[in-house]
């Protein structure tokens, strides 16, 4: 196993493989991405996260004059509709997601280490990291590195190396709840009640205490399959992501809520009569647990007046969007029609550590901003841009915060992660 990188990505997300594609890609030579399952996708596949939250702009319909977000998230599109694992934009096959970004990290000679899980971070000086110590199968090593990116989804590499992190809101500590999304296979479709209907029977069986679930309402989507439906409508509150025995909990207790909501569907909901379960995410999806404090916080004003800053790496229009972190409720708040904000380069940028950089939804913003930028799509749109700002770092022989972002976004231009005329 080799011990020295130019740069090291940890975590196989969405968010990590657009990094460390886009750091190969801008000339650096030695590039490895770590995994801690033996698969990619982060909540795209082992959540089962679906489909893909919008990456248009707000309230436009689904075309590209419309479409915020290329480049590396682009490319994975292409590649799950030929093999016919993407429709209408968004809905998507998590199994064809796999093969695909396999396929992109071959293709692209990116060094990778699934099965390999973060324990650790040395640091010879305060400010910047020296190693960081990983676990799996073959045991114990140290792998050094020039620059780290942190896709973690939850901060992990940034807290361990002393990066001050926030948790929750300013009212309370806890963030949005977890969920674990599952499906239903042999539905008959044609005769399944409307989503009124279906919600009026769910709020009866809570109030009969046949469902225990703090959710609201039911929440679906369609899939590619015909007879299948997909669920994404348990809630776990009060629980901290970054706490093992929390996490533990959560996993207990979400499995029993999915087979909770598949046996009322089952009993009560027109065309799942002769319906099974058929599948839950390998994990509890997360959606909030560490944010790091950056050079800038991302703000919830920022979102839904559509601020474009000097420094956008990317751009996305997603709602805020905060699932009650302590029980039933669900907070909408849309940018205006046709709007869009930018996400600055400094929300990945970490105090106290010089040779970091943080993509994904752990970037620095408000408990309200996360709940935007927290989709897949822009996390992808990040995870492109902290790759190229590594590869640009290193070829200048700076601090990522030294990096004129001017460059930065000519490089983001020119590689097609959005269009020119989208900055304002």
């Amino acid at each position: 196993m080799q011990k020295d990188y130019d740069i090291i990505v940890s975590g196989g997300g969405l968010t990590g493989v657009a990094a460390a594609i886009s750091a190969k890609r801008s000339g650096v030579k030695d590039v490895l991405l770590i995994e801690r399952y033996g698969f990619l996708g982060g909540m795209a596949t082992s959540g089962l996260v679906h489909p893909f939250m919008s990456y248009f702009r707000a309230r436009k319909p689904y075309k590209e004059e419309n479409q915020l977000i290329f480049g590396i998230f682009q490319e994975i599109l292409d590649s799950l509709k030929a093999l016919n694992g993407l429709e209408r934009a968004s809905y998507f096959d998590a199994e064809a997601m796999k093969l695909v970004l396999n396929n992109m990290i071959l293709e692209n000679d990116v060094s990778i280490l699934l099965h390999t899980y973060v324990a650790d971070v040395k640091k010879e000086e305060d400010n910047y990291i020296d190693s960081i110590k990983v676990v799996n199968k073959s045991g114990i090593a140290d792998l050094k590195a020039k620059m780290f990116i942190d896709c973690t989804g939850d901060a992990d590499i940034a807290h361990m190396a002393g990066v001050p992190c926030k948790k929750g809101s300013e009212d309370s500590i806890h963030g949005q709840p977890m969920t674990m999304c599952f499906r239903v296979a042999n539905v008959d479709r044609e005769n399944m009640p409307s989503r009124n209907e279906i919600n009026r029977l769910y709020t009866e069986a809570v109030k009969r205490g046949e469902v225990n679930n703090p959710r609201e309402n039911v929440l679906m989507f369609d899939t590619l399959q015909d007879d299948v439906v997909h669920f994404n409508t348990t809630r776990i509150i009060k629980r901290d992501a970054t706490d093992a025995k929390e996490l533990t909990e959560a996993e207990l207790e979400v499995r029993s809520q999915c087979w909770q909501m598949f046996h009322f569907l089952k009993k009560h909901i027109k065309g799942f009569e002769n319906s099974y379960f058929q599948v839950s995410a390998p994990q509890i999806g997360i959606r909030e647990s560490r944010r790091i404090v950056g050079r800038y916080i991302l703000t919830e004003e920022d979102v839904l007046t559509g601020e474009k800053f000097d420094d956008s790496i990317c751009y996305n229009a997603y709602d805020v969007d905060i699932h009650n972190p302590s029980g039933t409720g669900t907070v909408i708040k849309s940018l205006d029609e046709g709007d869009y904000y930018g996400i600055p380069y400094r929300c990945l940028l970490p105090l106290e550590i010089d040779n970091l950089l943080v993509a994904g939804r752990p970037i620095s913003s408000t408990h309200e901003a996360h709940s935007s930028l927290r989709v897949m799509p822009s996390c992808t749109a990040m995870g492109q841009a902290a790759g190229t700002a590594a590869a640009l770092v290193l070829e200048n022989d700076i601090l990522p915060h030294e990096l004129d972002t001017s460059i930065l976004l000519d490089r983001l231009i020119e590689d097609g992660a959005f269009p020119n005329d989208i900055i304002k």
